[in-house]
């Protein structure tokens, strides 16, 4: 007796058409075609599940998004720039936790973000994890000199606990 006799009369499947019949789910029908709100529904899904994976695998706060919002802080030291991407990374995440992070908002020359820092700051000392840097104070004299008299008379008290 013959393989083509114990089969019967059905033709034998080319490895083409194994290879297509492996891609494709008995449970689906790959003739339908997808909704576009399906697919959108699909596409957002999607994209949130990435949202949370990169916050689980991400070093800063925030996630991936606190990650750029710290780099744009970090680019913009110094520049006309500073004091706008402080605000967008306080109204996405707050202030940051980082000290190192925290002092460079000294510098965005905008009284309500300085003066939040400072809190920050007098918080941070009165729990231990303030170290007194020559920068740091060189930083707090010059907000001494601030026309703001909030301000200054927090930098002020700040310094004199240092």
């Amino acid at each position: 007796m013959s393989r083509d006799d114990e089969r019967g009369d059905r033709p034998r499947r080319s490895w083409r058409e194994i290879d297509a019949m492996r891609g494709r789910s008995k449970h689906t029908s790959s003739s339908e075609p997808r909704s576009p709100a399906a697919r959108e529904r699909s596409r957002a899904a999607t994209q949130h599940y990435l949202k949370q994976l990169d916050g689980l695998f991400s070093k800063a706060k925030g996630g991936a998004e606190g990650e750029r919002l710290e780099k744009a802080v970090r680019d913009a030291f110094g520049t006309p720039a500073m004091a706008a991407a402080c605000r967008s990374y306080r109204d996405a995440l707050g202030l940051p936790e980082d000290v190192g992070l925290l002092t460079l908002f000294l510098d965005a020359h905008d009284s309500e973000i300085v003066g939040a820092v400072l809190a920050a700051l007098h918080a941070a000392h009165g729990s231990g994890k303030l170290r007194a840097t020559s920068g740091l104070r060189t930083q707090l004299r010059l907000l001494v000199q601030e026309p703001d008299d909030v301000v200054a008379e927090s930098a002020e008290e700040l310094l004199a606990k240092l």
